[in-house]
């Protein structure tokens, strides 16, 4: 998959604004599927010529007596969208779809090093556009746009070569009680909800926050400091939680629910929980490991009423106890 438009664009002749139209009307001729070309003028390029436009004006009532003899200064576009090589295929895809009508088909001309390199059709342009954009739905999550496995399981090997690492993982409480007594619907808002309030504390941190599925998150940071940040994503989201919320429930701080079991019972509002693995006090040779000990502190996690975070230190405790 290309990623830059340089890796797309593609060869184009290059004329002086001295030349006479007629020699770009003789290139239109002999290549019949060129689109444009580019001049050049102090070896750079300067301005765009598009067939389309060029026989515009050509074959007005006079257009061929006027121009053909004349220098293609007076019908070339001195204003073409031009990009460097290493320019990303989507931030190019956006430039030019933010031109006027007029000049959406234009070629974009690509540079290197200050040098024509080439150019690339808008055809080409979209149709790469939409080859990235398909990659990239494959690594995110549709519900949030956050990364997912995929993205995940890179970062999860990625953490085992830094030197300090802390893996927050976050899920929420209790959160089929509330998808079942409020809708799919309210279930996805509030999941919504709680990865915009993930972004934040991971941007903070510098870190990589990626959506596993469900209600299930994790945060990758490359140090220790991760106790202010647990601290305020459960503020946050305690916030954040009420509005999800009746009146009456809120009041009572339960919902009516059936369980796996299929009894009705009493099930607490949403909470949020926070395991929190290091390389602190032990290191970790494979992701599995990793994982094996994040389930452990997410068990003990889940045991506290309410939202909680628990990390690896009482390692430290079993150690010197030993």
């Amino acid at each position: 998959m290309f990623l830059q438009i340089g890796e797309i664009a593609e060869q184009i002749p290059e004329i002086s604004p001295h030349h006479k139209c007629e020699y770009v009307d003789q290139i239109f001729k002999t290549s019949p599927r060129l689109q444009g070309v580019c001049v050049i003028e102090n070896g750079q390029a300067v301005a765009l010529i598009m067939r389309i436009r060029f026989y515009q004006q050509i074959g007005t009532l006079y257009g061929y007596t006027l121009y053909m003899g004349r220098p293609v200064e007076l019908v070339m576009d001195r204003n073409p969208l031009v990009v460097d090589y290493k320019t990303p295929i989507t931030e190019v895809s956006r430039l030019a779809m933010d031109r006027s009508e007029e000049h959406l088909y234009d070629y974009v001309l690509v540079t290197h090093e200050e040098h024509l390199f080439g150019a690339v059709s808008v055809r080409d342009l979209l149709l790469n556009f939409a080859e990235i954009q398909a990659v990239a739905a494959s690594f995110l999550n549709p519900l949030t746009g956050l990364p997912g496995n995929l993205s995940i399981n890179e970062w999860m090997v990625k953490s085992l070569l830094q030197e300090q690492f802390s893996v927050l993982y976050i899920d929420l409480d209790h959160f089929k009680a509330y998808n079942d007594s409020y809708g799919f619907k309210e279930g996805d808002r509030m999941i919504q909800a709680a990865a915009e309030i993930l972004k934040h504390s991971a941007l903070q941190l510098e870190g990589f926050l990626g959506h596993i599925g469900g209600d299930d998150f994790i945060i990758f940071i490359n140090n220790y400091q991760f106790e202010d940040c647990c601290k305020r994503i459960i503020k946050e989201f305690e916030t954040a939680v009420k509005g999800f919320y009746h009146p009456g429930h809120l009041a009572q701080q339960y919902v009516l629910a059936e369980t796996r079991s299929g009894r009705m019972e009493k099930i607490p509002l949403v909470s949020i929980s926070v395991a929190v693995v290091t390389n602190r006090f032990r290191q970790f040779a494979t992701i599995e490991a990793l994982s094996e000990e994040a389930a452990r502190i997410k068990k003990r996690c889940k045991m506290i009423k309410g939202s909680s975070y628990v990390d690896d230190s009482d390692l430290v405790v079993s150690r010197s106890g030993n």
